[in-house]
């Protein structure tokens, strides 16, 4: 598969009366956008507003985050979703960077996330430094909660697609070309390096906990092989409301810093093999089949090394250390991604278990941290739902409108997937 992906670098958003781009600026005809929502009948009423960096604005909770993207020549749907099935990963993607929709609306879970745009809480998440379009959706009355998040994500594809149809005519700034040729190819050409896959783990535990691949709820399948440019080109999506810190947006799938790390060194250091995408359950059977399973896939692979990142935390450690274990015994050498859940002291054990083979373990961070958010200005959403979400609690919102909360509640606050702000000094 060959995938280019052609970047139009946008340094302002405005309303106006044709949804446009001229000069950096990416103008949108607010009453269209929300027209195009509407088609939707069970979208009751949406109101699109703005949030740009430094200003004092706080979305909550948020629910999805996507880049609007175009595909020249192609659907600019999201097969399997809002489309027709489309093979992704070949061909040219324009994408609109330092954009984001970023969709809100009533809680219906208890996981959803903030983004403050300034001050303490714009450290922490890197949307704070995209220029966001909220899309705040109110669904009719009576869905069902998942009908009701259905609505709410699909709102926001929606919305992705419609401002990346603006991308059409415009001549990108700069350009990527990715290529990964089959494994004979690859194999005879790169016969001296190293040969890696990377084992991304998605969410996959019921009602508002689940990604999608193709339109495939994750919990359906069996670990399954995808060429990395695939998900680069929109074939993974959220649709879940896992711990805001740590569940990983559209956004984020889309620009899958792993991915994009392991294909800077292709054909370098490493034989980037593949991508491995390996659903979380919450059963005993199912972690132990799709964990052998994954190991498995690798050993056909003839993989030397894997990188396997988490998402979420808790049950789901269990999973990552028993397909480290797996590997190790394999003889294949593992490197995890993960967040730690260490309490607000962080000395707590940080992850729910453990495998003497877990030996190369990348941190992304304490979901637990205590971050003190000062009042905003403006507020997108209802500031009362830190209450309900993962990291806040009923007092995390004082009088004056300040919030007290974990990281758990700030988006991509510890993502891993590694798009975020979090590093590490060694002292």
């Amino acid at each position: 598969m060959k995938l280019e992906l052609q970047n139009v670098l946008i340094s302002n958003i405005d309303f106006a009366d044709e949804t446009k781009i001229v000069d950096g600026t990416l103008f949108i005809n607010k009453e269209e956008m929300k027209a195009t929502i509407l088609k939707d009948k069970t979208v009751k009423s949406v109101e699109i507003d703005l949030a740009r960096p430094g200003e004092e604005i706080r979305i909550i909770p948020v629910k999805d985050v996507i880049e609007p993207r175009f595909r020249v020549g192609r659907t600019n749907k999201f097969p399997g979703v809002t489309g027709e099935i489309e093979q992704l990963g070949n061909g040219v993607t324009k994408a609109m960077k330092n954009v984001a929709v970023v969709t809100t609306g009533d809680i219906v879970g208890f996981q959803e996330g903030i983004i403050d745009m300034w001050g303490e809480g714009a450290k922490w998440t890197p949307f704070s430094k995209t220029l966001n379009v909220v899309v705040n959706i109110t669904p009719v009355d009576d869905l069902e909660p998942h009908e009701h998040e259905r609505t709410a994500r699909l709102a926001g594809l929606a919305s992705s697609e419609y401002l990346g149809e603006a991308l059409k005519d415009i001549e990108p700034d700069n350009s990527e070309v990715f290529e990964i040729e089959d494994f004979v190819t690859s194999s005879e050409k790169l016969k001296d390096l190293p040969r890696v896959v990377y084992a991304e783990m998605l969410i996959a535990q019921g009602l508002l906990h689940d990604g999608y691949i193709y339109g495939v709820d994750a919990k359906q399948i069996l670990p399954t092989l995808l060429n990395p440019l695939e998900e680069l080109d929109g074939a993974v999506i959220s649709g879940n409301c896992v711990a805001a810190c740590d569940k990983i947006t559209t956004y984020q799938h889309q620009n899958n810093a792993v991915i994009l790390e392991l294909l800077k060194e292709h054909g370098k250091t490493i034989n980037f093999l593949g991508l491995v995408l390996v659903p979380e359950l919450t059963i005993l059977d199912g972690k132990l089949r799709t964990c052998d399973y994954t190991v498995k896939l690798c050993k056909q692979l003839a993989a030397d090394a894997v990188i396997v990142s988490e998402e979420g935390y808790g049950n789901p450690d269990s999973d990552l250390v028993m397909i480290a274990e797996g590997l190790e015994k394999a003889g294949i050498k593992s490197v995890l991604i993960t967040d730690e859940c260490s309490g607000w002291g962080g000395d707590s054990q940080p992850l729910a278990d453990t495998k003497d083979e877990a030996k190369a373990v990348i941190s992304t961070g304490n979901v637990s941290h205590l971050v003190h958010l000062p009042k905003a200005s403006k507020v997108l959403g209802d500031d009362r739902a830190i209450a309900n979400l993962s990291g806040g609690w009923d007092g995390s919102l004082d009088a004056e409108g300040n919030i007290t909360c974990e990281l758990n509640a700030i988006i991509a606050s510890t993502s891993e997937i590694g798009t975020h702000n979090l590093t590490v000094k060694l002292s």
